[in-house]
């Protein structure tokens, strides 16, 4: 789990195929050999059902009880021209018996189902790993459409790894030859004769794939059990042949996870449901409303299956409608919710505006993708700091928070709930694609864990005039938060003026008083510089004379799972490296500057092209160095460990 201090230390990814702490024999004289840690990747196709097939072995992982992490990529097209390179898409799974932090930097074992799936990913595999491959793509047509003029398999180009040669389609037809299917319906379960062989090579349960299987295809039970057939006839193909003589058995973490109940979780998942629980533990109904959008679509499809939690969610016909019916909603009394990514909050900026003068609390969940514009879909970036701290007109400062792992986003979530609540204020959860569609084990939570978020609205008059008279002020601020009252609409008495034009101090009343606009401006940021957040904690082991690191690595969100593995890298080399991590960015925590003033070095690793580093620059005069990356894919542990050592001996 990415939240353990202590556990076994990451081992560099590549060096995998030697790691072996004991061997023995299994089934039918094969030999098995352990492993502490695994990575695999399965590609194919867009249509081949590499995302379904990578979510069933993570499911049966977790249910074993390894600490995981994945990595989905898929393109952005709905259905990319089949066999092409565009079209290719990949599921990576890293498991351990250990705390693990990243989905790894290189498989150790590549299923590549066809031409386009193998060149697409090959880079990526390290000498000596493992690569199944379906042989019955490797024709001339389809090798041709990636540029393959000879097969691959016969030119020797692969003789650095371990491949394994599987006609994946001929054995699946064969297996499903009693079904009365035809050929092209058969071959569709050719991804499930893959997962039952991987399932055999690293043994893991298979009971929960069929069940899930029959569930999925209830109302075609012959095709739920030609599905079944192919994922056991995948296993038992593993179980007989002699291409795979060895399988490997991965142990369950039993020492990385704290007690409790765990289930994997994506970090969509996670924060729906900490919404979810957000909404329960303020006592009120919650309200989303939205627009379909890569990647945060998962989180309406999430949230509409939960009414019976107080949930509305409103599908609106465009992203300055969902923003707006969440804000009215929020002035009906719901806790209130927006889900975009970078394109919409472009959208929905004017109504953010407007919620930063009205002061109501709104949350505007920003899952993040590669821009600008439509940009990279379904590839992830951290481009949306800047746009989120400054990206509406006159001066409207809204709080950010920031996740740093999937299961992190559920907590995330009820942080920015308590914010926007306490502080009456629209308040940004920056997300990004790596965290939305990756997954990892999830301690789920006691009730009595979870914040008591419940509020208080106005009843009744809160301010005497000078004559005696007791009326309602809706901009009478709390002495301590400085928000303003939370007057639901219907109260008698409350009666109150809302609106863009600004407000005069108290009363809420239209102003166009210059004094009145320069003390209201000043107070909605006062709001917020006063946000009550936790100081920002430092792992700076100190050696034997108790002297710290020189040098800081500083990151924010989902950066938080390769600037760790690599730190733990380069402590394990003999070099001292100081970490910290952001989850509040505005405001930022209060020791933050003594902090960074601590270290003579200052490196900010970030999926963009230095936003948080310009915003440190800018605030603490301290020289923060960038290390950037807008590939649409997140840091590599190695990469991020040379940038350090680079660092500390500069």
């Amino acid at each position: 789990m990415t939240s353990q201090v202590s556990s076994p230390a990451e081992q560099t990814d590549a060096a995998l195929v030697g790691e072996q702490r004991a061997s023995g024999n299994g089934a039918e004289g094969k030999e098995v050999r352990r492993l502490d840690r695994v990575i695999i990747r399965f590609a194919g196709d867009s249509g081949d059902g590499m995302q379904l097939t990578g979510d069933r072995f993570t499911s049966e992982t977790a249910s074993f009880g390894n600490d995981l992490s994945t990595l989905p990529n898929f393109p952005a097209e709905i259905r990319a021209p089949a066999g092409t390179l565009p079209g290719v898409s990949s599921f990576q799974l890293h498991f351990a018996d250990h705390d693990i932090l990243t989905p790894g930097d290189a498989p150790n074992v590549l299923v590549a189902m066809n031409p386009a799936a193998l060149k697409a990913n090959i880079g990526d595999v390290p000498r000596g790993a493992d690569i199944i491959v379906n042989t019955d793509e490797f024709t001339k047509r389809p090798m041709a459409k990636v540029g393959y003029a000879t097969s691959p398999l016969e030119d020797g180009s692969l003789e650095a790894y371990h491949v394994h040669p599987v006609p994946l389609t001929t054995l699946t037809v064969e297996a499903l030859k009693d079904f009365g299917l035809s050929r092209k319906e058969a071959e569709r379960s050719k991804n499930m004769f893959a997962l039952g062989l991987l399932s055999w090579m690293y043994h893991r349960p298979t009971e929960g794939t069929e069940a899930f299987l029959r569930a999925k295809f209830a109302k075609k039970p012959d095709i739920a059990e030609a599905n079944v057939t192919a994922f056991r006839a995948g296993w038992n193909f593993g179980e007989t042949t002699e291409d795979f003589a060895v399988s490997y058995e991965v142990a369950p973490a039993t020492k990385a996870f704290p007690t409790g109940t765990y289930r994997n979780i994506s970090g969509n998942l996670a924060l729906s449901y900490g919404l979810i629980a957000a909404g329960r533990q303020a006592d009120l109904p919650l309200y989303l409303g939205s627009y379909p959008i890569t990647p945060a679509s998962d989180i309406l499809h999430e949230l509409s299956k939960h009414k019976n939690f107080g949930v509305r969610t409103f599908q609106a016909e465009d992203e300055i409608a969902g923003i707006g019916a969440a804000l009215g909603a929020a002035f009906g009394g719901a806790l209130a919710v927006t889900t975009t990514s970078g394109p919409g909050v472009a959208l929905k900026s004017e109504t953010i505006g407007l919620a930063v003068s009205l002061e109501l609390p709104l949350l505007v969940v920003d899952i993040q993708r590669g821009g600008p514009s439509t940009g990279l879909p379904t590839k992830t970036e951290q481009a949306d700091l800047l746009q989120a701290m400054y990206g509406r007109n006159g001066e409207a400062p809204v709080p950010i928070v920031a996740p740093r792992t999937p299961a992190d986003c559920f907590d995330a979530a009820l942080d920015a709930a308590r914010i926007a609540l306490t502080y009456r204020t629209p308040v940004f959860l920056l997300s990004d694609g790596y965290l939305a569609n990756g997954s990892e084990p999830w301690r789920i939570p006691d009730v009595d864990e979870l914040p008591d978020l419940r509020v208080q609205f106005a009843s009744g008059p809160n301010h005497r005039l000078a004559d005696g008279t007791e009326v309602f002020w809706p901009y009478k601020r709390d002495g301590q938060t400085l928000a303003r009252p939370w007057a639901v609409p219907g109260t008698p008495g409350l009666e109150h003026r809302i609106g863009g034009i600004e407000k005069q101090d108290g009363t809420g009343n239209i102003s166009y008083d210059p004094a009145n606009h320069d003390f209201m401006v000043r107070t909605r940021q006062a709001k917020i510089d006063g946000i009550e957040v936790p100081d920002i904690e430092v792992d700076d082991p100190a050696d034997d004379s108790g002297q710290g690191a020189d040098t800081l690595v500083l990151g924010w969100g989902s950066t938080y799972g390769p600037i760790t593995a690599a730190v733990r890298r380069v402590r394990r080399s003999g070099e001292r490296i100081a970490q910290a991590h952001l989850r509040h960015l505005n405001p930022f925590p209060r020791n933050l500057g003594e902090v960074l003033a601590r270290y003579d070095k200052v490196i900010v690793p970030e999926m963009n092209l230095g936003q948080l580093a310009t915003l440190l620059r800018a605030r603490y005069l301290v020289d923060a160095r960038s290390h950037t990356q807008v590939s649409g894919m997140p840091f590599k542990a190695e990469q991020l460990a040379e940038v350090f050592k680079e660092a500390i001996n500069d």
